[in-house]
């Protein structure tokens, strides 16, 4: 069978990048543009700049991949695209520049939801088997998703309010951590000691998840302590709130483990990346006896290789789009 090289495109966010991988599993060349540091002054990402420098950033991107892959879109099989869910501006960036190369340079167009990306990612590091469960953890998401055979999912539940990440980063700058605060409020908790007392979120037989009331809970024990005068423990609020987020994922992914009887497991979204999940994950797969992986460090938040590995399956299970294909902030995973 030929080798088939995909050129992927992600620019869902704040992030630039183009990568080939070939086959869905072998990464060729990846190029990521980040806009971090000219968010970080704003102690967020702002969408509007976000799309200005992604216009500014797609080009070069493109061509500073192929360069480095040694290849010519000639060598290019097919164009995979973030169309959604995402910043609708920075999400239209990445989609024209995907449908004017397919257009241009007459190569089929393949449509990769972001979460896909995500899944897919874990196809970098070895061959994903089936059935197995996904567990998504990011700044937007945080979700348990079955897929019983290769690029189907079923969503059996997911955030009811905020996601991980996202309570990740608004904790962060409760304790005036700088931007992106969910890595440094992760080291953080590594120096302290869960000392404060905070709720347990969704306590129920769901597989949903709840990190608003846990979220609130912190920075009103934060508002409570400053006026009656006394010094927040950075690193122990830290490691209160790191345990208890979690714990909640730790506890909801062991019942779908157990209620499915799943045998592997996958992590991941930006979030895989921390440090505690990783442990905890490793801890909880030992004790079910089941497989599980993680994406490297540098497949955890976002980038085109992901996309570039979900769109080759994608491609084998017919998921082409034509040049009327949109973005979408808001998408379910089908």
């Amino acid at each position: 069978m030929k080798d088939m090289y995909i050129l992927g495109i992600e620019s869902s966010c704040d992030e630039t990048s183009v990568s080939i991988v070939k086959n869905g599993r072998e990464e060729i060349a990846t190029v990521v543009s980040s806009q971090i540091d000219i968010h970080k002054s704003y102690g967020g990402v702002v969408p509007e700049i976000a799309s200005r420098n992604h216009v500014k950033n797609i080009t070069i991107v493109l061509d500073e991949c192929l360069t480095k892959a040694k290849m010519t879109m000639d060598d290019i099989d097919a164009i995979a695209v973030t169309y959604g869910p995402g910043l609708i501006g920075s999400l239209l960036i990445g989609l024209e520049a995907a449908k004017t190369l397919a257009f241009i340079h007459n190569k089929p167009l393949i449509p990769v939801h972001h979460i896909a990306g995500h899944i897919y990612a874990n196809s970098l590091v070895k061959e994903m088997t089936y059935p197995l469960l996904a567990l998504v953890v990011s700044g937007g998401h945080t979700d348990l998703i079955l897929m019983e055979e290769e690029y189907k999912f079923k969503k059996l539940g997911g955030t009811l309010d905020d996601a991980i990440g996202e309570a990740y980063d608004k904790v962060s700058r409760v304790i005036e951590l700088p931007y992106p605060g969910g890595p440094k409020l992760d080291k953080l908790a590594h120096e302290g000691t869960p000392s404060y007392k905070l709720p347990i979120p969704l306590k129920d037989d769901s597989y949903n998840f709840s990190f608003s009331g846990l979220k609130s809970a912190v920075i009103n024990l934060a508002h409570n302590e400053e006026q009656r005068g006394r010094e927040i423990i950075k690193e122990d609020l830290a490691a209160s709130f790191q345990k208890v987020a979690v714990t909640e994922i730790i506890n909801k992914t062991r019942k779908a483990i157990k209620d499915f009887k799943i045998n592997n497991l996958i992590v991941a979204g930006g979030v895989a990346a921390n440090s505690e999940v990783r442990e905890q994950v490793t801890i909880l797969c030992k004790e079910e006896e089941i497989e599980f992986s993680f994406p490297p460090i540098k497949y955890c938040t976002d980038n085109a290789a992901m996309i570039a590995a979900a769109g080759y399956f994608a491609y084998k299970h017919g998921k082409n789009a034509d040049m009327s294909l949109n973005s979408k902030s808001v998408d379910s995973l089908k």
